[in-house]
């Protein structure tokens, strides 16, 4: 639950404003639902057709606008990324062409925004991007932001080899901190932070709407020595710090309160870049998954979950006791 300090809640709730009234009533009707409404659980992060208001389907003003929502709720670098990732199906389309490969429709404009509820209204509001390897999903009452996750970044690939863009790394970040963490460990570190010897096809919370692991594996923070705390750190934040600092703040408050002593390190394949390598990051309700099997190990899929609080389930439920129960 967030904590109570002051939010870019109103600048959030103007762009998101802005958006909705440069639309016509066709496209309302497609980029709008109740904040109640099923549809809002419902995420996932392969090419598929979404229900939303598809970039295709906006005008250059529109599509600034849209795109105004999600610069408000992004760190400046994550922003970056996140137009990088579009980016990509572009290249990733010209690239599997080359090789004759028939796949998914590779269009930088199948990115679908919606939102849930009245961004004007008291009651919690939400909006949603989601395409190809994008799937972001916050939720704002009052003067908090009291959700921001799932938080899904991809890259197909995850290093461009061939082209003009050879040597693009979208989320390097995340994959080189993994390994430096990974390779700083003694051999009995490793033995307890590898838990399979092949990395896992994918994330293995797929979209589920409530994520749960059972329990923390892997190697704890306790039993990192203060080097190896510090890059673990690094890695935690490297996820946190996807949004804007002001909305950061509240993740970045728990974890210190909670201690990294306490948060668990897993390992699933390679430990040297250019294996399939999988890892995970779990302390209570804080689970970060990323997985790069695909593609011959080059294909990132990373997401961050709140298991009590992704789409403001916890929030919410607090809302609705205290305002809609007879």
């Amino acid at each position: 639950m967030a904590h109570p300090h002051i939010h870019p809640t109103n600048e959030i709730s103007s762009a998101a404003s802005k958006w909705l009234a440069s639309l016509n009533p066709d496209q309302l009707n497609k980029a709008t639902f109740e904040y109640l409404d099923g549809e809002r659980l419902f995420w996932y992060y392969p090419p598929l057709n979404r229900h939303g208001l598809a970039i295709r389907d906006m005008n250059e003003n529109q599509r600034n606008l849209a795109f105004s929502i999600m610069e408000t709720c992004l760190d400046k670098h994550a922003f970056s990324q996140a137009k990088q990732i579009i980016e990509l199906e572009s290249i990733l389309g010209k690239i599997e062409s080359s090789h004759g490969i028939k796949s998914f429709s590779r269009d930088p404009e199948l990115y679908y925004f919606t939102v849930f509820g009245n961004p004007n209204d008291n009651d919690p509001w939400g909006w949603r991007v989601e395409g190809h390897h994008v799937s972001l999903h916050f939720s704002i009452w009052k003067d908090k932001v009291i959700s921001t996750t799932p938080f899904f970044f991809g890259t197909n690939p995850a290093e461009v080899k061939e082209g003009p863009h050879k040597g693009l790394r979208v989320l390097s970040e995340r994959e080189d901190l993994g390994f430096e963490l990974i390779q700083s460990f003694n051999s009995s570190q490793q033995k307890q932070s590898i838990i399979f010897e092949e990395a896992p096809f994918d994330i293995l919370l797929y979209n589920s709407s409530k994520a749960f692991f059972p329990k923390e594996e892997g190697l704890i923070g306790s039993k990192m020595s203060g080097v190896q705390k510090e890059l673990f750190m690094s890695l935690i934040v490297e996820y946190i710090n996807d949004v804007r600092p002001e909305i950061a703040q509240d993740k970045l408050s728990m974890v210190n309160d909670m201690g990294i002593d306490n948060f668990h390190f897993a390992w699933g394949g390679g430990t040297s870049k250019g294996h399939k390598h999988y890892y995970r990051i779990h302390c209570g309700d804080f689970i970060v998954e990323y997985d790069n099997r695909q593609g011959d190990g080059n294909h990132i899929h990373s997401v961050l979950r709140d298991t009590e609080n992704d789409f403001a389930s916890d929030v919410l439920r607090d809302h609705l006791m205290n305002f809609h129960v007879l």
